[in-house]
This record gives structure tokens, C-alpha cells and sequence, in this order.
């Protein structure tokens, strides 16, 4: 079906469904790579203009097919009519405006998740000002469960990412330390392995576990290696908290990942078979990014943002306690500049949460972009006013390992001291009840406290 819009004099004609998604996108480099963007701003705003006049149904009765693609089977698998009938009647610009009515509750978007699929919300997303995405998520509240409650409407929780280049275990544990003492790390205390063995994984998840139970600490860890590393790793009845794994929103982009739908059910369900969780707990972490699949020659003819949402349909399959995007970490190849990591920072996490998903956004760019902290303070503090999950933290907002700029950990102190957004409950009280955060209290120097510590041998 071919689908136009005229402005002036001139008709613009847009072939599928597919090519008007791609047409009607904010402008960013990596459809420009693909040369799947606009040619100019009028044929922007023609095909916004176009997509707004677009059914909701179209999305289910025009599905950008992917042949053989297990991405668009769970897609069409996970549709529940009830939950859609609300909304079914409308059109794309007819559902930004039932989202953004002063009438429309919170809890009655949430009830929609399940009826929605990535193409109608990556849609919705592309004809909203940077305010209808932050008005519309502020209203909307995902909670996950693990040793920490996530996602209550006014807090913040964070990753705190203690990465080390050669993952030395006392290095670990000190940048650890340092994060803990700034009150980060309610989310999850989560380390990016510099290589994938075995025996370095499971020595990162002892470390880690050392550093929680003998501080008492409410939240959770992870080793972020491959999930068949943690599956190994589960076999040997290390303490593993969570699987984590990025994932994409294509068969093809997933394969690059090393990655398949069934290799993630069995890792979930032998994480729920190890028996570390409360009964009910979120078990699995996942991480995404706009650009993954171009990347990977795998985005049959989507654009990157489109491309994106469906990757939350293999996420929102295992019900897990944290996904965020890390939003900058691909480069400027995909996301050109501060405005445009902004931009897709606010649509990930817009898009996320009316899939139901707990989003988090790794607040970051690679030091090759034309981006720099000032840029990653406005994405923060808006994301924040959005109701973002979490957010990643890491020592002086430079992970040494992964050579990217993100977030330090006294930025989301900023935000709980400037917003009034405390951390998960239960940190809040560790907190209180160690002094953290406290301007009276005198805190051990990281090496004292280091010292304190049983750390397993390297």
C-alpha cells in the first residue's frame, strides 16, 4: 500500500508502511547511513504529517514482515486484542492525543502494553515534541522486584559499574566502594567483563556477592558476559543474580549477538532453577541501542528507531527486572551529536515504557561524537522528570574499560538533591542506616574500607 501527502504543490508518495516510518523519523545519521531518511525536512514533515492519518490497525493488518523471522512471529504472537480495544479505532495522531489528554491516566496506558506493538508506539513517538515524551512516561509506572523494588513513581535507581580493563578483582571493589559511598548501585551493581571466560566470570559474580553480603547491601549483581557464559556459569552453581544479554529486533541482528529466543528461555529458566531470587523476582537484564541492527546489515530496510522498538519485544518475552539503551554507546556513525542522543534518548525510553517495559538509559556517547557532559546533564535531568527507572553510573562518568563517557556517580545525587528522587526503598534505608548521604557522618576512605572487605582469591 502506498501511502502520500501534498504540501504546496507537491505530492510526496511513500511505497509501504515501512518507508513512511523511515521517512517520517526525527533526522539522525544512521538512516542517513542506510539511506533510508528523509531528503530534507519538507519530506519529513510530509511523511509526520502522513503517519499521523495512519489506523493503529494498519500496523497489524500491514506488518513490516520480515520472512522467517522468529522477532516478527513473537511480535504477532504477543498482540492482545482486549488490551488494544481501547485505542483501536485510532489513528496514530488520534492516539498521540488520547496520550497526552489531561483526562488519560497512567495506569490506563500501562493497560494498553499489551496490546500495543513496536511499530504503533516507535510511530506515536515520531510525530511527539521531546515534552509529549517526557508528559506521557511521567505518568506511567513499571515496578520490578528483585532484593531492591525498581521503578516507584519519584525515585531513581541506578547501576552502579564498577568496570576494571584487566578485571582486577580488588579494582572491582574499589571503584565499587566509591559508587556505594555516592548511594549508587540500588538497580544493580553490574560489571562489563573485559573477556568472557569462564573462571573470570565467575570470579567477577564472587566478588560481587562478597561485596553484598558482607555489606549487607539490598540490590542485586551481574556479570554482563555472554549468556551462554552464564549459563556455564549457572551449571557451576556460582552466585549468579542476573542474565543479562543485549539483544536487537531482528533474527539476523540477534544471530550477531550470538543470540536466539530459545537460548534465552533457557537461561531464564535456569536462573529461576538456581534458586537465588525471591519467590516472584525479575530475573533477567537487558540492554539495547538504536543503530544495533544496521550495524549488523541486519535492519532489512527499517530505520534504527523502528528497529529498536522491536528489540523490546524480545526483552518485554521474559518479564525482566531492567533493560536500558545505551543510547550514545554506537557513535556518531548512528547518532551524530548531543541533540540527536537526546532525541533518541527520550524515544527509547518513551518507547519502552508503553511496552511495559522497566527502561533504564545508559546516558552516554563515545568520545569520537560531537556530544559532551552538558549535552548527557539535560538528557538526565529530562529523562529524570520522565520517570526513568534507572540510570548507569560509573567513577567520574569515564569507563575506563569500555572507553565511553557516561554518567558519574554524584550526577544522580544531583538529581535526588535538585528533583527530590531518592533511590528503591529498601537502599534508601541501608543508606540512612550507614550514614551514607548524611553531611555529618565520616565515611571510611575507600582503601579502609577496601581493607575491610574478604574479597575470594584472584
Amino acid at each position: 500500500m502506498a501511502y502520500r501527502f501534498d504540501i504546496n504543490a507537491t505530492r510526496y508518495s511513500f511505497a509501504s508502511l515501512k518507508v513512511l516510518l523511515a521517512r517520517a523519523t526525527p533526522e539522525r545519521s544512521g538512516d542517513a547511513l542506510a539511506g533510508l531518511a528523509a531528503g530534507d525536512p519538507v519530506e519529513r514533515l510530509a511523511a509526520q504529517h502522513c503517519l499521523a492519518d495512519v489506523p493503529l490497525k494498519a500496523f497489524l493488518d500491514d506488518v513490516l514482515e520480515v520472512d522467517g523471522d522468529a522477532v516478527t512471529a513473537l511480535i504477532a504472537a504477543q498482540h492482545d486484542a482486549a488490551a488494544f480495544a481501547p485505542v483501536a479505532a485510532l489513528t496514530v495522531g488520534a492516539f498521540r492525543d488520547w496520550l497526552l489528554a489531561p483526562k488519560t491516566t497512567g495506569a490506563e496506558i500501562a493497560a494498553l502494553a499489551p496490546g500495543l506493538t513496536p511499530e504503533m508506539v516507535a510511530a506515536v513517538s515520531k510525530i511527539m515534541r521531546a515534552q509529549d515524551l517526557i508528559a506521557v512516561t511521567a505518568r506511567i509506572e513499571v515496578v520490578t522486584r528483585f532484593r531492591s523494588t525498581i521503578g516507584l513513581r519519584g525515585r531513581l535507581s541506578t547501576r552502579n559499574q564498577p568496570n576494571h580493563p584487566t578485571d582486577d578483582s580488588r579494582g572491582i571493589a574499589l571503584s565499587a566502594l566509591d559508587g556505594l559511598m555516592m548511594g549508587a548501585g540500588d538497580a544493580v551493581i553490574g560489571v562489563n567483563p573485559a573477556t568472557d571466560s569462564l573462571p573470570d566470570y565467575i570470579r567477577i559474580c564472587e566478588v560481587l556477592e562478597a561485596i553484598r553480603t558482607q555489606l549487607d547491601i539490598p540490590t542485586q549483581h551481574c556479570c554482563l558476559g555472554h549468556v551462554t557464559t552464564a549459563l556455564a556459569a549457572i551449571e557451576a552453581r556460582a552466585p549468579v543474580d542476573l542474565v543479562f544479554q543485549s539483544v536487537a529486533g531482528s533474527d539476523k541482528a540477534n544471530a550477531g549477538f550470538g543470540v536466539t529466543l530459545a537460548l534465552l528461555d533457557e537461561a531464564h529458566e535456569a536462573l529461576r532453577a538456581l534458586g537465588r531470587a525471591p519467590e516472584g523476582a525479575n530475573l533477567m537484564y537487558f540492554e539495547t541501542g538504536q543503530g544495533a541492527a544496521l550495524s549488523a546489515d541486519a535492519h532489512h530496510g527499517m530505520d534504527q528507531q523502528t528497529m529498536e522498538a522491536r528489540a523490546y519485544a524480545v526483552a518485554r518475552r521474559y518479564r525482566p527486572l531492567l533493560v536500558n539503551t545505551v543510547v550514545g554507546f554506537i557513535g556518531p556513525e548512528y547518532l551524530a551529536d548531543g541533540k540527536q542522543i537526546i532525541r533518541a534518548g527520550l524515544e527509547d525510553h518513551f518507547c519502552g515504557k508503553l511496552l511495559g517495559l522497566p527502561m533504564g538509559v545508559d546516558i552516554c556517547y563515545t568520545n569520537h561524537s560531537y556530544a559532551d557532559q552538558e549535552d548527557m546533564d539535560i538528557l538526565l535531568t529530562a529523562l529524570a522528570a520522565a520517570g526513568v527507572n534507572f540510570v548507569i553510573t560509573v567513577p567520574g562518568a569515564d569507563d575506563i574499560m569500555l572507553n565511553y563517557q557516561s554518567l558519574a556517580f554524584h550526577d544522580a545525587q544531583f538529581i535526588r538533591d535538585t528533583l527530590g528522587k531518592p533511590p528503591a526503598p529498601e537502599f534508601a534505608a541501608w543508606m540512612a542506616a550507614n550514614g551514607i548521604g548524611e553531611p555529618d557522618t565520616a565515611l571510611p576512605s575507600l582503601e579502609a574500607a577496601l581493607s575491610q572487605l574478604r574479597l575470594p582469591a584472584a
